[in-house]
């Protein structure tokens, strides 16, 4: 398991995940890309606990997809199964547990403020913070994705599954975009990834 991990974890970060795998007895599987999440938790008959995470993150983005699933077990078992999965218990244990890796042996110097003020709140995603999504985005390979905020306004973009959308104006947070083929209007995170179509 060591091995593996140094595979996909920054190398400062290999020794403490690796105790903590250890330590919770967690069945960790890296799985094929999963459009829809980054990773979950599953407590697995027999009390066997399962944590699977994407095969295609970047070592950073593992490293906090990672601990965002212990911090799911951890939280489960210091306040029951019937906290909310996101709520103040997962936040405080999330924060408690990411703490000892914000540092500039585990992560780059220029992600550390972004980091340390996503953690002041964390949320269900880290692709919900636009500007740590961004910056983590930067260690991926390169690919031919754009962010919705980098479509022009009236412009169409193709999501994962092929469905095509008008790019309307930004609300508060989100973008409000047109589905081409139904008329329904739905919400867009400014860095959701799509595929820009050229008109």
């Amino acid at each position: 398991m060591n091995e593996v991990l140094q595979k996909y974890l920054p190398s400062h970060g290999v020794a403490p995940v690796f105790k903590m795998v250890e330590e919770h007895r967690i069945h960790l599987k890296i799985v094929n890309e999963r459009v829809t999440r980054h990773g979950d938790y599953r407590r697995m008959p027999g009390g066997v606990h399962q944590i699977t995470v994407n095969a295609n993150l970047n070592k950073f983005r593992f490293l906090i997809t990672l601990i965002h699933e212990i911090a799911h077990l951890v939280a489960f078992e210091r306040f029951g199964r019937n906290i909310k999965p996101h709520g103040r218990e997962w936040k405080f244990t999330f924060q408690e547990l990411m703490l000892p890796y914000i540092r500039p042996e585990i992560f780059p110097e220029h992600l550390l403020p972004l980091i340390a003020r996503h953690f002041k709140d964390p949320k269900a995603s880290s692709d919900t913070d636009a500007h740590l999504s961004v910056a983590l985005k930067k260690f991926d390979p390169e690919n031919d994705k754009n962010y919705i905020f980098e479509v022009p306004a009236g412009g169409l973009f193709r999501i994962y599954n092929g469905r095509v959308f008008k790019k309307g104006q930004k609300l508060r947070k989100r973008y409000k975009c047109l589905e081409v083929s139904s008329g329904k209007i739905y919400l867009f995170q400014p860095n959701a990834q799509v595929e820009f179509l050229l008109g």
